[in-house]
């Protein structure tokens, strides 16, 4: 599986790009995060795309038996999409898929995964912000990895350094981010307010921090600094998976202000 690798774009001044609000209609790739009824039979979108970030159109007609539409529309599939602009929202006009992710569909649990990674991206993401295709990549990437029957926790977990790293929320690993200094390998705690983890001596007076063992600390860490082929050679115990995931939920709780729903699916799921 290759690597994510971030490339800055080269600016052409000789020929600007138009403004999204200067086309009536739109090309673009998209993975829907989630749908929902609008008026009477249409279907209300919210889609990332990898030409204009997060979005949201009405697909006419798509709640209907006969609807060409409605297929192509749902959560966590890759399409690509033409759309026209209309009075507040663009409207769905063509739509093909590229992936349908089928495996997510046949099992819940998969389905409860492939939930998540879309809610916490929909989460994060505002509309009309602007484009980032290495988000689009990474999530079509993870999915794909979540369909393919890789090891989900592996998926899951990189796939939530590698989110924090694009979103500007990159936790600090490797010196303590209340003093500075180079954390040492041995037991430390983890600050949500700080964004990183705090050293033993700094912790003892520090409020609201989670404790975080040597053996976690070193697969974030590798996480946090390996492509996806090398993360992938990590064998944590059963018992560093857990911490890890309790970890990563818990500060994704604490960045978005209130608990994520498909977490709570998930478990019910599983047990």
């Amino acid at each position: 599986m290759s690597s994510i690798t971030l490339q800055s774009p080269i600016p052409n001044y000789q020929s600007p790009i138009p403004l999204m609000s200067e086309f009536r209609s739109i090309r673009v790739h998209a993975i829907i995060l989630r749908h929902a009824n609008w008026g009477e039979a249409d279907r209300l979108v919210t889609l990332y795309t990898r030409e204009q970030g997060k979005m949201r159109a009405i697909a006419k007609g798509a709640r209907k038996i006969t609807s060409r539409k409605a297929g192509h529309l749902e959560p966590f599939t890759q399409v690509k999409l033409q759309l026209a602009r209309g009075r507040d929202l663009f409207i769905v006009t063509q739509a093909d898929t590229l992936d349908a992710y089928q495996p997510l569909r046949e099992n819940l649990v998969l389905t409860g995964y492939a939930s998540y990674l879309v809610e916490l991206l929909d989460r994060f993401v505002y509309e009309e912000g602007s484009a980032n295709p290495t988000l689009f990549r990474l999530l079509a990437d993870s999915l794909k990895r979540l369909a393919d029957g890789e090891d989900t926790w592996l998926a899951v977990r990189y796939y939530e350094i590698r989110l924090l790293d694009f979103l500007g929320f990159r936790p600090q690993l490797l010196k303590c981010a209340n003093c500075g200094r180079e954390i040492k390998p041995e037991d430390q705690f983890f600050s949500f307010s700080l964004g990183g983890v705090v050293c033993l001596r700094c912790g003892q007076g520090l409020p609201h921090l989670k404790s975080i063992s040597v053996e976690t600390l070193k697969y974030l860490r590798h996480f946090q600094r390996s492509s996806y082929g090398e993360a992938a050679r990590a064998r944590p115990s059963a018992e560093v998976r857990a911490e890890t995931e309790n970890l990563m939920q818990a500060y994704f709780t604490y960045l978005l202000e209130r608990e994520l729903n498909s977490p709570g699916f998930l478990k019910s799921v599983r047990a």
